[in-house]
């Protein structure tokens, strides 16, 4: 029993450490060691592995286990980017925005279009819009771009493109709300594009190396890819001269570099006032938080939600509301 116990607490400083590893992806960029940033797809998977030994230690009445907890609640903010139980605000909101990957209509353009118009936001970020975007109601658009879109039911004064050198794509767009300039900026990252059937999990082991092989040849130049993007589209961010909005498809999760990286100086909505959980892609059948919605810190989150009542897509919308001073 002793040595049971004893590699169950090796089993779970390990899975600590792999933890407090995702957060280097802060300082470590996928350049110069991308494996870092693979782990952070793996986050929500360790810290259930974690819950779980931490109940262990709890049935067994041992003290480690609120050592344990001590390392955990070290963790607490990365953790909140996924699962989160802010308390409602009090504010009073007057900006509504949504953002929604929309598969190029797949699931049914006019149903989209149909929830789009009747969903109340102001402002509507959309990516992989396929050849047109023009939602009822908002008179506001840029069609100009080959996969983002923007449309607002608000004066929009000027939109442009942001010169990211990947697969990528991304564009500003500053709007007057309230009497207030806004500079609005979509972004979509590089995809991954993996093919479903090198995915999914088979009965053989052989296979399942080769699938890791495939998974891995995928994502590293696909996260290295991002890096170049994400500095451009930082530095874009530096020189707004209006408070910024940034929403998307990041296609890439809480705790990589990429999200530290375009969080930086602003605030995630989901953390500042979301609740429940955060995941935003369905189409793998596990967590994943892929798609965003950023502030400057003068734009304060009044609301945040991801509407899963419909599948319009195989991403879900992620709804928030905001107060302009």
């Amino acid at each position: 029993m002793k040595i049971i116990r004893s590699l169950l607490v090796l089993a779970h400083v390990f899975v600590l450490t792999l933890l407090a590893g995702a957060t280097l992806n802060s300082v470590v960029s996928p350049q110069t060691f991308p494996w870092l940033n693979i782990l952070s797809l793996t986050f929500p998977a360790l810290m259930i592995v974690n819950a779980i030994l931490i109940i262990i230690w709890i049935v067994l009445r041992k003290k480690r286990a609120i050592l344990f907890i001590a390392l955990t609640l070290l963790m607490i903010n990365p953790i909140r980017r996924w699962v989160n139980f802010s308390p409602e605000s009090l504010e009073k909101a007057n900006l509504k925005v949504l953002t929604m990957n929309i598969k190029g209509g797949k699931y049914g353009r006019e149903e989209v279009y149909n929830y789009l118009k009747d969903s109340g936001a102001d402002v509507i970020f959309a990516q992989e819009y396929a050849s047109e975007f023009n939602v009822p109601g908002y008179p506001h658009r840029t069609n100009t771009y080959y996969i983002t879109a923007l449309n607002s039911r608000t004066e929009l004064i000027h939109h442009e493109k942001i010169p990211t050198t990947q697969n990528g794509e991304a564009f500003f767009a500053d709007i007057k709300i309230n009497g207030k300039m806004i500079r609005f900026i979509n972004v979509y990252l590089n995809p991954f594009m993996f093919e479903k059937s090198k995915v999914k999990p088979a009965d053989d082991l052989n296979k399942n190396k080769q699938k890791l092989r495939y998974i891995a040849a995928t994502l590293i130049p696909t996260f290295k890819a991002h890096q170049s993007e994400v500095e451009i589209i930082k530095n874009t961010i530096k020189k707004s001269p209006y408070p910024v909005i940034l929403a998307g498809d990041f296609n890439s999760v809480p705790n990589s570099y990429e999200y530290y990286q375009l969080s930086d100086g602003l605030q995630d909505a989901f953390v500042e006032v979301g609740r429940g959980t955060s995941t935003s892609f369905h189409d793998y059948k596990v967590p994943i938080r892929i798609d965003y919605i950023f502030c400057s810190p003068e734009i304060i989150p009044v609301s945040y939600r991801v509407d899963r009542r419909k599948k319009l897509s195989d991403h879900y919308p992620v709804i928030a509301e905001f107060k302009i001073e």
